[in-house]
């Protein structure tokens, strides 16, 4: 199937709680996975404004993620520290591996990227970096709890 990105919807809401959506506001995604009708791997066209995230710093339990730049120069921060990438560089993040990721953009341009993830069931999302865990149940849906199992409720 053929996908022309520009018919694909553009998404800027998040599921995080609120106390987290500043962290993302200026992200944009395209779910060009879901057009396609895939449903073993979930592929995104995303786009970062100045100052936005393009998540919470996080690993996951059971999911593989990998990450393709196509423009601009984010920052991508992990335990290992800060790096800019530049269009062209890629990263993956295995999962079970506790090395917490996110990409900034603290640059003056617009970040474009492609992020890649498939959709194992009952995985958990951990935020070395805050008082937060997600969780997706058998059927993929995410809720989010604090690390002693509080149920956030926004």
């Amino acid at each position: 199937m053929i996908i022309n990105p520009d018919n694909v919807p553009s998404r800027t809401t998040s599921i995080y709680p609120d106390k987290f959506q500043h962290i993302v506001a200026g992200r944009v995604k395209k779910a060009l996975g879901n057009a396609a009708g895939l449903k073993n791997f979930g592929v995104n066209l995303v786009t970062l404004a100045p100052g936005s995230a393009s998540s919470v710093r996080h690993w996951h339990t059971k999911q593989d993620e990998f990450i393709y730049i196509i423009a601009g120069e984010p920052t991508l921060v992990t335990n290992a520290g800060e790096e800019i990438l530049k269009p062209g560089m890629m990263a993956g993040f295995p999962s079970g591996e506790e090395n917490g990721h996110h990409l900034i953009n603290r640059s003056d341009e617009v970040v474009i990227y492609l992020e890649v993830g498939d959709r194992t069931p009952n995985d958990e999302g951990n935020y070395p970096d805050d008082d937060l865990i997600a969780k997706a149940d058998a059927n993929g849906k995410w809720f989010f709890t604090t690390k002693d199992g509080t149920l956030y409720k926004s």
